[in-house]
């Protein structure tokens, strides 16, 4: 029987299609003799749930990126085309000026002043026209009750792209403001120290680099691809969530415990595989599964983090400054979850992200979820 070329080259074709597919796969099983780390436990769904332990407490957002409880239980939530909501005895909704809300990019991170009760000092990432085309920057304001004043630039010039623009904003235990940057699309930034993108980046609150930054400059951490979350546990460490890679080679999004100074490995290494000088992830999702993973917040031992793609509200138990267990809870319930926060009443609050084109949204959409986090321990 003769064989026609062309369906030898078709033949080759496939084996090389399917072997690039599953080349990270191979990778660690024959290499490392590691597998996929298992599918999250399935957790608590809203029909588990009794009156007043789950409650939608604002409905009709749109593309609510970071949400912050006032000291007098009112919301402040910001929505990625450029508006900062307030959610008090009546709804307010304020344009930030001069956001640029193109691709995933807009008003993003927020974050309050520790000294907000005396000083209504409030921080916002978001994207906008700089002097040399795009890029992230961010801003101080005073809070008023019903607006915002005293706009004043702490840190820019920040690259951006339409896509991977981190932008989340925390102070930590050391009084200090902690900024995701994103490699705005381009790796080689991440590995690059001299760039903004890719960092994890620490400075005062008026944007001056601290003494005992690692390098001496804005960089508290490197190499990382699209973090979005940041938290501290009770003892003082600091966590991360961060984007795996996208496209047609989807999942390995981690889980990763920050050190001054440590390079987190984007784009060099990911998943399992292991390189001299660089941090591998606590846990990553796999190749096969997507988290999508947003913002995250610590409450009784456990990191609670918003998943997009995996719409979930995920809950890593930790255990000896490890990840125990992964559990997916609501999944399905909500859509696509991005804030967590914990309030001042000890309450958990997470957005839904329904309405940024990446997943269906229903009547209500987007909406604000106040959770009761004695649920995750019956």
């Amino acid at each position: 029987m003769k064989i026609r070329p062309l369906r030898i080259v078709l033949a080759v074709a496939v084996v090389v299609l399917v072997a690039y597919v599953l080349r990270d796969r191979l990778f660690r099983v024959f290499i490392f003799g590691q597998q996929t780390p298992p599918v999250p436990l399935t957790g608590l769904s809203l029909a588990d749930t009794a009156p007043g332990d789950v409650r939608i407490i604002a409905e009709n957002l749109e593309i609510p990126w970071q949400l912050a409880v006032l000291p007098d239980g009112s919301l402040l939530v910001t929505e990625r085309r450029g508006r900062l909501v307030h959610l008090g005895s009546v709804r307010r909704t304020l344009e930030v000026p001069g956001v640029r809300h193109v691709g995933e990019g807009g008003l993003m991170g927020m974050a309050l002043d520790p000294d907000f009760a005396a000083n209504q000092r409030l921080y916002l990432c978001l994207t906008a026209d700089g002097a040399s085309g795009l890029e992230n920057r961010v801003e101080r304001y005073r809070w008023t009750g019903a607006g915002i004043t005293e706009r004043a630039v702490i840190l820019d010039r920040i690259p951006a792209a339409q896509f991977h623009d981190g932008c989340g904003l925390a102070f930590g235990p050391d009084g200090l403001l902690y900024i995701t940057t994103g490699d705005a699309t381009d790796g080689a930034l991440a590995q690059d120290r001299t760039s903004l993108a890719g960092k994890i980046l620490r400075v005062t609150a008026g944007g001056e680099i601290p003494l005992d930054n690692p390098f001496g400059t804005h960089v508290y951490s490197w190499g990382h691809r699209n973090a979005q979350g940041l938290a501290w546990d009770d003892g003082g460490r600091l966590w991360s969530t961060e984007h795996g890679r996208s496209g047609l080679e989807s999942g390995l999004d981690e889980i990763n415990r920050i050190e001054p100074g440590r390079n987190y490995g984007w784009p060099v290494m990911q998943g399992d595989r292991t390189r001299d000088g660089m941090a591998a992830p606590l846990m990553h999702s796999g190749p096969d599964y997507t988290w999508a993973p947003a913002g995250v917040a610590y409450r009784d031992g456990s990191l609670f983090f918003g998943g997009l793609r995996g719409a979930a509200l995920y809950e890593a138990r930790l255990e000896d400054d490890e990840v125990a267990a992964l559990i997916a809870h609501f999944y399905g319930d909500f859509g696509r979850i991005r804030a967590v926060t914990v309030g001042p009443d000890g309450m958990l609050y997470f957005t839904t992200s329904n309405r940024d084109a990446r997943g269906p949204a229903t009547q209500g959409d987007d909406r604000i979820v106040r959770v009761n986090p004695a649920l995750f321990r019956r």
